[in-house]
Formats: C-alpha cells, structure tokens, sequence
C-alpha cells in the first residue's frame, strides 16, 4: 500500500549475472542495472517508494531492505517468511513508506547465497527539509559499502554450507566493489575539496567478517547510526559489523593530494586490508604507503560501543513508541534470551537459537498464518524463552515466536561461542542498552544505558558475552530475527517473531496485496478475503 499525500519515488532495476573481479580474479556476479554494487537508493522521510525488480537470473531471487522498519506492511520487507522469492524471467514490484524514519541502510538479496556475489546496494533516508539536521550540510554525500568477498563464486559457496562446512576465511575486502592498486593509476572513489566537510555513509555489506574502517590523515565525526542521530564524538577508527551502517562528517584539512579510505578484517586470525583513493581537487601527489594500524583485539570494539549516544537534542523523524526517549521507565513484560549453538546434526554442521536450527519452509510464513493454514507449515513457540545451560540437542523446523502486540520487552542475545556475532530485527528499531562479556542475569540491568541508547536494527555480541535490547512489538506482522553472518543465517541461526493485530485493525496492519506472490501450501488455495478492516 502506498499513502497518498506523500512525494512517490520510482525505480527499475534488471537483475543479471556479470563478471565481477573486486579482488583481480573474475567471479560470476548479481548486477543490478549492470552495477556492482548496484546503485544506490536515494529517498526522503514518508516518501512512497516503488521499485520494479526484473529477475533476469536463472533462479529464484529476492530483495530484502535492512532497516526500513516497513510498518504496518510486512508484505513488502521481502524476507523468506513473508514473501515468495521473484521466479525466474519475472518481475515484482516493491511498494512501501519510509515512515518517519532517516538514515543510512542498506538493500540485499536473501536468496540462496547471492548476498556473497552482489545485488547489494546503498540506501539511504534524508532528513526533510522542514527538520534541520545537527549539523550544517556537507559539500557531498558519499557512500561507502564495504565488504569481505570470496572468490568461489556463489554456487560453490552454497554447496559448501550444504555438505555441512562452514565458509571459512574471505580471500579479501573490497571498498565499492574495488581494491586500490596503490601504484599511482587508481581513480579516486571520491573527491573532496580543502577546506569542506563531506558527509560518508559507511556500511558493511559483507556475509562474515566485522571491518575496521579509517581515513588516513583524518578523523571521522560519528553523526548517524543507522537510523538514529548520535552524540558527535571524533574517531580515528571505527569497527563496523556485518549489516550496519555509520554515518561521519570527514574535513578535507590536510595537505591537498590522495588519501587512502582503508577497511581491514577484524577478529580474523589473518587480516586483510583493502584501501581506496580519496582525492583532494587540484591536489598533488600519490597517497603515503603507510597505512593507519587498526586497533587490536575485541576489547577495544566493546569499549567503542559504549561511547555511541543517542542525540537527544536532535530533531528527527521517530518511529513511535521506540523512538520516544522515555524507554527506560516503560515496564518489561517479557524477556527472551536467544542462546546460539554450533553443533552437528547428521554428520553435517548446524547452528541453532535455543536449541533450534530454523528450516526454510516452502510456504512463507506470514502466507500460511494469513491463509489460515499456519498449523500447516509450522507450530508456533517451540523453543523457551530461558534456555538452558547446556544445550546438547538440535531440533530442525520452522521457529515462530508469537508476541503480544504492544508489549514492552527485552530481548537478550548470549552468545556461547568464541565467534563474534551480529544479530538483525526486521520491522524495528530497538535500544541497545548493554553488550557485556559473560553471562546475563536480571542484576546487569543495572548496568544498562536507560537514557541514551542508540536506536538501531542491528547488534554485535561479542565471544562469550550478551547483548540486550529493548523494545515495544508495535508494528503487526511476521518478522525476521536473523544473524548476519550469511553462513549462520543459511544454516539455521534465524527465528521469526509473529505480532497480530488483535482487534484486525488496518490501522495496526495492511491486508495482503492484490499484487503478492504465492507461493507452497497456498499457491492454489482461494485468495481469502481481507483479514483487516
């Protein structure tokens, strides 16, 4: 459903296959309009946005849009719960608001593992004119998406996942879909002129590996987060995990020749760097060989989360209630602690949350509880909200928590492994109010940041350490909690959470589309008549 009122952007985007060669060596990628990474979305608050996807792949293929909180509307978040993938040598075509948000996202395909060979891209959400930002508007505005990236090529990688191995370590980073060469014949990915501030939306895009982004010679200002404006604090460097996004004002201030833009792995036992070229007009000469070190080990990233503040001088649009600032005196109604798991199931690996490793079922989800055939295709809260100390079996199905519309809750993440995780919701934004090493107990709330949080979609736990979060289920509809780490997310690390709007009530949901894709147990049922009124 698109609201009328507001101004309506539209896009046409052919999805392909082209080689891609962001390392040197040539790999079959997903282009969008021919573009590796594709092009970015360029959007305002409330605009209504249309986007005909033509699948051009010899595949199934589907987009999903990470951070557009899509309220009221999960028909259009186009995850595997909600929609039907996009056949092959057919077209779909997106319709959404992005209500009351701004900010710096970023779009992906969710099927199969094309997110590791492009059709990704940038998207951000400017401020409107009407609602000053906290800062004077920069020269330019600059994306940067960054990536790890594996020359195996997506087929490969998916038959790697499905024989029950792991991805193992990237063979590089790429900045943009390039590497500079650092020899003198790099074109700049960006120009900056001395003496003006420039505006760099970063986001990793990569399928594993957490980056460490920095610019030589200059310090970044941290004004956005996601979706939500922060204290504006100086960085030399700044850890960015799979999945999110940074906004930072960088001053052209120095010497006017190239600089190198530089992202590095982190947590990795090898680390690979990739630079690109930034180019001061009229300036003079190559940049300097020496690269600015990274920062060493993960307890400097968890010190690096505590410094984020939410700005809350600042104006801007906000989702209510998670935008209200008042959060930390709303009353929790429910805590669920999702636990994960690496073990084997069958001989072959599988990561599971509590005890379940989630199992894509031909029928989306949020189509079979509309179809009134949910106990069809999967039964909802199978696994506890505590889970216990020792998790020892794995069950293989479909994972639905059903959640009470309104409720205030939080939402702890305990990570049992020594690998760094980085947890996605669909549909929100949520605070996050604490990331700790060891275990949760209810007396670290104590330690929870209950004024300032940023508000954000998604959140790094570190090895043997838990993230919470709070937020009110406010927007009707079936959502996805998923790991971004692609390997995790393809082997079972993933749940969804079913919000139902209790009185049927279009204004707490949108009925399904005329123009929705079905798909499984319903592709030959009737249409039912509108849920909501």
């Amino acid at each position: 459903m698109v609201q009328g009122g507001d101004p309506t952007i539209s896009f046409e985007w052919k999805v392909t296959y082209g080689t891609i060669s962001p390392l040197g060596v040539p790999v079959k990628g997903i282009l969008i309009n021919g573009q590796f990474p594709g092009p970015n979305m360029n959007s305002t608050t409330n605009n209504n946005v249309i986007v005909n996807v033509f699948n051009n792949l010899d595949e199934p293929f589907l987009l999903t849009w990470s951070g557009v909180q899509h309220r009221k509307n999960p028909w259009q978040d186009g995850v595997l719960g909600t929609n039907c993938p996009i056949p092959p040598g057919t077209n779909y075509t997106y319709k959404f608001q992005v209500k009351d948000q701004i900010g710096s996202f970023i779009y992906y395909p969710v099927t199969a593992m094309h997110k590791a060979v492009g059709g990704f891209g940038g998207l951000r959400i400017n401020s409107r004119l009407l609602i000053p930002v906290p800062y004077a508007d920069p020269a330019d505005d600059y994306t940067i998406i960054a990536g790890d990236f594996f020359n195996k090529g997506h087929t490969t990688l998916k038959k790697i996942l499905e024989s029950g191995r792991n991805l193992g370590r990237c063979d590089g980073v790429h900045i943009n879909g390039k590497v500079a060469k650092g020899d003198g014949s790099d074109e700049p990915l960006f120009t900056m002129e001395a003496g003006k501030t420039y505006k760099y939306r970063i986001c990793n895009a990569g399928i594993k590996t957490s980056l460490n982004v920095r610019f030589q010679g200059h310090t970044m200002k941290l004004v956005e987060m996601e979706g939500a404006h922060t204290v504006q604090n100086d960085y030399e460097s700044l850890d960015v995990h799979v999945g999110q996004c940074f906004a930072v004002l960088v001053t052209a201030d120095q010497e006017p020749k190239d600089y190198f833009v530089v992202a590095s792995t982190r947590f990795t036992k090898r680390e690979v760097t990739a630079t690109g070229v930034i180019r001061y007009t009229n300036g003079k000469g190559a940049p300097s060989p020496k690269l600015p070190p990274p920062p060493v080990g993960w307890a400097w990233s968890l010190n690096q989360f505590r410094t984020f503040r939410w700005n809350l001088t600042a104006s801007a649009a906000r989702p209510n209630p998670q935008g209200s600032y008042k959060y930390g005196s709303v009353n929790i109604t429910r805590t669920i602690k999702l636990a994960n798991t690496a073990q084997k199931v069958d001989g072959k690996l599988r990561y599971a949350i509590n005890g379940a490793s989630y199992v894509e079922p031909t029928t989306p989800l949020k189509l079979a509880e509309y179809y009134g055939v949910a106990d069809k295709v999967f039964k909802y809260d199978t696994i506890p909200d505590d889970p216990p100390a020792e998790i020892t079996k794995v069950t293989m199905e479909p994972v639905v928590l059903n959640l009470t519309h309104r409720n205030f809750m939080e939402i702890i993440f305990e990570n049992r492994e020594t690998a760094i995780q980085s947890y996605h919701l669909c549909g929100y934004a949520f605070f996050a109010v604490a990331v700790e090493t060891g275990q949760w107990s209810p007396e670290k709330r104590k330690n929870y940041n209950l004024l300032d949080a940023v508000s954000r979609h998604t959140i790094q736990v570190f090895p043997k350490s838990w993230a919470a979060i709070l937020l009110s289920f406010d927007n009707c509809g079936m959502w996805n909690i998923r790991s971004e780490v692609w390997d995790r997310r393809y082997l079972g690390q993933q749940l969804y959470v079913s919000v139902v709007s209790p009185n049927k009530s279009l204004r707490d949901e949108y009925n399904m589309p005329e123009s929705a894709l079905v798909c499984g147990v319903v592709e030959s049922m009737p249409r039912p008549p509108p849920a909501y009124t």
